[in-house]
């Protein structure tokens, strides 16, 4: 998932993405645990995915404060 489509997600859409690719990194977690899943890159980019949604998220959080003062 790039910036640019995290970015034009709204703040609720985000909070769902984050719950379903926690999900999804659990599930892979699992199965590469089980036997060797085929890419056990998809691992790293589904934890990066997770930070980036996570950083847009904080970023949409502070902004109304910093406007506060």
């Amino acid at each position: 998932m790039k910036n640019s489509e995290i970015i034009e997600l709204t703040t609720e859409e985000l909070v769902a993405r984050i719950s379903e690719e926690k999900g999804n990194l659990t599930k892979l977690k699992f199965a590469h645990t089980v036997s060797a899943i085929e890419n056990p890159t998809r691992i790293t980019k589904v934890r990066k995915d997770i930070a980036r949604l996570n950083t847009e998220l904080t970023k949409r959080k502070a902004a109304p404060a910093s406007e506060n003062k």
